[in-house]
């Protein structure tokens, strides 16, 4: 398709080079990249991302792109001097987690919801496969809900095989743009196929060695999910989920020591307490958090978590599993 004059559209899909475009009056067409993004301060491997409102010339290149709302962004995997942006202009997100199959820890939904709160993103916890856990495995999940529900995040337990909790979920989507993000195997594609037939998204099982999930997403895309219900009561704004490659690990990225405490709710409410204005939380006298933590006010896991992060000057430490 070519253009006759320059267009404004969505990022829908991001193949690598490639970027499909929704054009404003509702085509879809596919654009590179102007090489000149590179030189606009922009550290990251992916300047455009999905979400974003972009410029296309007539002859199919972006040259622009409007100003962002938000972004999610983490380290680059590979380049330890630049990031990768998830996902842009998004409603909120929802982070599909699992207590096993393959099992998400706390300090990777930490980082998350940290990273979240630094660009202002609500997020949802999304524990999946909940037909699969066993009696003990039940009641660490009603731990984990209660944690984060006190810590001030939403919490949804579902099974997208068994149909469980999914039109609790898919009432959360309405009228917004959602990311999926989560490790490999936590069955964000099932979840995904389950609200929107037709969808056909890839789906694996587990690695058995390692009990890690095996990627089958491999770029992000943004899907329209299908009206739901009564229309009479349905929301004006189309529903959009953006479906993003499974992570292993979730580097922060430009998140300053200074601001950390801000990012962890509990922390920060605590932390208005200490005898020093730039208390770290980690040693000081007269520190309200360290306090807090002791008196089990404080989760141990969420001020572990906020330990690791502190230490991210480390810059091996984002490449490993968390």
């Amino acid at each position: 398709m070519t253009l006759d004059f320059i267009m404004k559209g969505l990022v829908i899909k991001n193949t690598g080079f490639w970027y499909t475009i929704l054009t404003d009056d509702g085509a879809t067409t596919d654009c590179k990249v102007k090489g000149n993004f590179r030189l606009k301060g922009i550290r990251s491997t992916n300047p455009v991302a999905v979400g974003d409102r972009v410029v296309i010339s007539e002859d199919n290149w972006i040259t622009d792109i409007e100003d962002r709302k938000n972004y999610v962004i983490r380290k680059s995997t590979n380049l330890s001097k630049q990031s990768s942006i998830i996902a842009a202009n998004v409603d909120q997100a929802m982070l599909i987690v699992t207590i096993n199959y393959p099992e998400t820890s706390t300090t990777f939904i930490d980082r998350f919801l940290a990273s979240a709160e630094a660009y202002r993103i609500p997020v949802v916890l999304v524990f999946n496969k909940i037909d699969m856990l066993d009696e003990d495995e039940l009641r660490y999940l009603k731990m984990m809900q209660d944690l984060y529900t006190t810590v001030g995040y939403e919490s949804i337990a579902v099974s997208a095989t068994e149909g469980t909790g999914m039109e609790e979920l898919r009432a959360k989507l309405e009228g917004k743009i959602t990311l999926f993000s989560g490790h490999s195997g936590v069955g964000k594609s099932t979840i995904i196929n389950t609200l929107i037939p037709g969808a056909n998204l890839r789906t694996a099982g587990i690695s058995d060695a390692h009990n890690q999930g095996i990627h089958t997403t491999t770029f992000s895309e943004m899907i329209a999910l299908p009206h739901n219900g009564d229309a009479t009561i349905q929301s004006q704004q189309q529903s959009y989920i953006i479906d993003s490659p499974g992570i292993r690990g979730f580097g922060t990225f430009d998140i300053e020591k200074e601001e950390l405490t801000s990012y962890f709710k509990e922390i920060f409410q605590f932390s208005k307490e200490c005898r020093f204005s730039n208390c770290t939380h980690t040693h000081e006298p007269g520190c309200a958090v360290l306090k807090a933590v002791e008196e089990h006010y404080i989760a141990l896991s969420r001020y572990n978590s906020y330990l690791s992060m502190l230490e991210d000057k480390d810059e091996e430490k984002y490449r490993k599993g968390y």
